[in-house]
């Protein structure tokens, strides 16, 4: 038995002296590396909505005080069911219909602030759509089924009059979709705080994962605001560390057709979805303004 134990020694000594066996030992740590580096890009690809995605956990009747405190009325669709809210102008003419898209966050009503600015400004009739999944409807979250929501949406609105798009964020490459998609309805976008394609930023904020591989709901706005031509506005906030102004200043000088572009360089992410009367005055007059006069920059 001794002999046998100094015989195998021996063989093990020789193997981890020879080439093949530095070799494997130098592989060993590289492997484990490796092992960890793709288990964790399966974990961010299986669980990469919970990344994207944050309804609100308010209960539809919690939702609905909320809104009748400021006049706005739950939005069904043919089938009556809930699909967002709404407050309609009913005492004159309306200026048009104005359709918001919220963030990846919260609610639609966090987007009230929107339809009180629009308001004081103009007889707007004021939609406010909320996502699958989000402030009490049913579903879940993702590109499909928001898409699918909004197209359902903008077809409730009246052909008659002026139909215009804001998306904030997230919601920014579902209007962009809309205007693709619609590109006979919608008689102008505003773009807050947007980007050109969603998996360019997961991949700033993911360095070392191939999220533009991994990433399913990619909301390419570049691609669709190819297919329109009406007036796109757009607000950038000069400190956005979640979607940084570069992303949507690609997707301005990228697009072709009646533009303006506003930034407030001091602003983050949450405070540019806040802008003054004053400035919604300005966005709306551009929206109006003839096409051979609509473009420019502004800070």
């Amino acid at each position: 038995m001794i002999f046998r134990r100094q015989s195998f020694s021996k063989a093990l000594n020789r193997w981890r002296a020879s080439r093949f066996g530095r070799i494997l030992r130098l592989m060993i740590v590289p492997g484990i590396l490796l092992g960890v580096y793709v288990t964790l890009c399966l974990g961010l690809a299986a669980g990469q909505r919970h990344l994207i995605y944050f309804p609100c956990k308010e209960t539809f009747p919690a939702l609905e005080a909320r809104a009748a405190e400021h006049a706005f009325q739950p939005w069904s669709n043919t089938n009556s069911q809930f699909i967002g809210w709404k407050r309609v102008i009913k005492d004159q003419p309306g200026a048009g219909q104005i359709l918001i898209l919220h963030g990846n966050a919260g609610c639609a009503l966090d987007r009230m602030g929107y339809a009180h600015a629009l308001q004081s400004v103009g007889p707007f009739d004021v939609y406010i759509l909320e996502y699958p999944g989000y402030g009490g409807r049913p579903g879940s979250p993702n590109q499909k089924s928001i898409f699918r929501a909004a197209a359902e949406a903008i077809s409730l609105l009246k052909t008659t009059n002026k139909i215009y798009v804001i998306g904030e964020s997230l919601g920014s490459g579902v209007a962009c979709y809309l205007a693709s998609t619609f590109t006979q309805s919608v008689a102008g976008v505003l773009l807050i705080a947007p980007y050109n394609n969603l998996a360019t930023v997961a991949q700033h904020h993911m360095r070392i994962v191939p999220v533009r591989w991994l990433l399913r709901d990619r909301y390419p706005s570049d691609v669709y605001l190819r297919s329109y031509s009406g007036p796109v506005a757009f607000l950038l906030a000069g400190r956005d560390t979640v979607i940084p102004s570069r992303f949507g200043r690609r997707l301005y000088n990228g697009y072709r057709g009646p533009k303006q572009v506003w930034e407030v360089p001091e602003a983050g992410h949450n405070e540019i979805h806040d802008p003054d009367l004053s400035w919604w005055k300005e966005a709306i007059d551009f929206w109006q303004r003839p096409a051979s006069a609509a473009s420019g920059a502004r800070k």
